[in-house]
């Protein structure tokens, strides 16, 4: 489905490389039809050796190019990086935020424009391929989009279609943070264990291993 698909991230910091990640070593998606954008030109020379996509410090240029556009950004960016880029956006283009908290009207809002678009939410785990993303869907929408955003999500884990209202924010609690939830239980069980004569070691080992 994303194979022939033009792909762009805005901001390729920790998730957004998750991302990239499983859409390159799945082969969801095509290195060479990928292009990246962020701040730090470091992280971009790191993104561009390790999965063979394009990079750019140009958000524009990111838009103009892709299809698909993904604002990997932190939410309190967000904002100004949608004021930035809505020029360079139309209708053609598939817009998804995985920005947390923010919610499909607060994204329109700053893009001043009908478009496209999606809202995401994976968790952590997208890191080692085990994310559970819930997404939701804008009114404008056409037919395939939820199945393309789908297809991202579903490269790093498992995904989920809800309606946003108070579900997102119940997802959020539930799998968007549950993850660290499962860190405490799992940190506790081996401090119980060192306490017990185990070595740190072995009791993380056998506590993640349970």
């Amino acid at each position: 489905m994303l194979q022939d698909k033009k792909i762009g991230f805005i901001g390729s910091g920790n998730m957004g490389e998750a991302l990239v990640s499983g859409l390159v070593l799945s082969k969801a998606a095509k290195p060479e039809n990928i292009i990246c954008s962020d701040v730090f030109p470091e992280t971009l020379k790191h993104i561009h050796e390790k999965y063979g996509v394009l990079t750019t410090t140009s958000n524009i240029e990111v838009c103009e190019k892709s299809e698909i556009i993904i604002y990997a950004t932190k939410p309190q960016i967000l904002g100004s990086v949608l004021k930035e880029t809505a020029p360079a956006l139309d209708k053609s283009k598939l817009v998804i935020s995985i920005a947390a908290g923010v919610p499909l009207a607060a994204i329109a809002a700053g893009l001043k424009k009908e478009l496209r678009l999606i809202r995401s939410m994976p968790n952590i785990c997208a890191f080692v391929k085990e994310s559970a993303t819930a997404i939701c869907a804008g009114k404008f929408v056409q037919e395939g989009d939820v199945e393309m955003a789908r297809a991202v999500f579903d490269s790093v884990g498992k995904t989920v279609f809800i309606q946003e209202n108070i579900l997102m924010d119940a997802f959020t609690g539930l799998s968007g943070s549950g993850p660290a939830y499962i860190f405490t239980i799992v940190d506790a069980m081996a401090d119980a264990g060192v306490k017990m004569g185990l070595s740190r070691k072995d009791s993380l080992f056998l506590s993640t291993q349970t």
